[in-house]
């Protein structure tokens, strides 16, 4: 990097309220190694935590729609009229919900922008039967996105999509965890009287439609001397709350709901299996390559995930666990207990991650981000 580009603010935006937002703290981290002064906007609910942080500034924005395409609108102008006044090296939107006023501030100020697409945005579940918002979405999509020139995503399939789509020059910067956990402080969570000396089954993530939790729940049910915990919040979550109870299941079953991303190391070191199981819903799901596989390799936590095509590449390179698009209970509940209670299998499992583990890991990853940050301001 040259000095004009030292101590520049990039400002990054997102539509959530930073707590739970690991992939957009770790590009930040990347940009101060590169000497910029990240600033990351999202948004303040009534409920959400304030984002603490000493490595690099945040802010908030209150908004008055929670849901609904009339959220995504206000946030848009919120986002617009507050970055528009900011002194800018340059720009980094989150996902298709913060481009458009992204775009804009970036063409009214003649500023570089970087695109992040987190996932196939117009192709989530929540769409499949919303034909008039998606073709929004959709519209906003085939407006900006060939006129970026700086943009990345977490998968080579969705990279290849966009690619073929809009001629343009995606690149590819997966969800890698940090390998140096000298950065965490977490938290300890007590969680000791629950579990009390069984299994752990982890979730951790959006508590969504398509996402299984609903019949990992139901399979717990065939499964003693172990718990599932679930941290995340989302659509479904109340209603999977209320199945736990119906099945009298509250022993088994734990939400912690939305916890800091810097204290999920904790709760993914004490995990003996990781569940990462998504239906194939949409095209968004199919290619979906969460960074929860990357967490649970860094810490040997053997994974049950659906079988999908990102995912079975990460499978094919090594013995990691299991995967299967077979979600009746009884099935999940044999595999389970296999990661569980199978020693040998499982020892297997644990050598080959700690393998990959050196492998996947964001100091290795970002060395591409620091190449677009390079060619922004050279």
């Amino acid at each position: 990097m040259s000095e004009k580009s030292l101590n520049k603010k990039v400002y990054l935006s997102v539509t959530n309220d930073l707590v739970a937002e690991q992939r957009v703290h770790k590009v930040a981290l990347t940009l101060i190694k590169c000497g910029f002064k990240p600033v990351l906007v999202g948004i303040r609910f009534n409920n959400s935590k304030k984002h603490n942080n000493n490595l690099y500034e945040t802010k908030q924005l209150r908004i008055l729609f929670k849901r609904t395409f009339l959220f995504y609108a206000e946030y848009n102008f919120r986002l617009f009229f507050y970055l528009i006044f900011k002194k800018v090296s340059f720009l980094v939107a989150n996902d298709l919900d913060t481009l458009l006023a992204n775009y804009l501030v970036s063409k009214v100020k003649n500023l570089k922008l970087v695109y992040d697409s987190h996932e196939y945005y117009t192709e989530v579940p929540e769409l499949n039967d919303r034909k008039l918002v998606k073709n929004i979405w959709l519209f906003i999509e085939k407006l900006i996105l060939p006129k970026i020139k700086y943009s990345y995503t977490v998968c080579n399939s969705i990279s290849d999509i966009y690619n073929q789509k809009y001629n343009i020059n995606m690149k590819v910067v997966r969800n890698m965890p940090i390998c140096d956990k000298r950065e965490f402080e977490f938290r300890k969570y007590d969680i000791d009287n629950f579990v009390k000396g069984r299994k752990i089954i982890l979730y951790q993530g959006a508590v969504n439609v398509g996402r299984g939790i609903n019949y990992v729940i139901d399979s717990m049910k065939f499964i003693n001397d172990a718990v599932l915990v679930i941290i995340g919040d989302g659509q479904v979550k109340s209603e999977l709350e209320q199945s736990v109870k119906m099945n009298n299941l509250e022993d088994k079953v734990l939400f912690l709901g939305k916890i800091p991303f810097e204290d999920l190391i904790y709760y993914t070191k004490q995990a003996d299996v990781g569940i990462i199981l998504c239906q194939n819903i949409s095209k968004s799901y199919e290619f979906s390559l969460p960074n929860r596989i990357f967490d649970f390799i860094q810490f040997g936590v053997p994974i049950l995930s659906s079988d999908l095509p990102e995912r079975r590449k990460i499978f094919e390179q090594a013995n990691i666990g299991i995967l299967t698009n077979n979600f009746e209970p009884e099935n999940l509940a044999k595999e389970i207990k296999k990661l569980l209670f199978d020693k040998d299998f499982t020892l297997r499992i644990k050598e080959k991650m700690k393998i990959l583990s050196k492998k996947y890991c964001w100091e290795i990853e970002e060395k591409k981000l620091i190449e677009i940050f390079k060619s922004i301001m050279p």
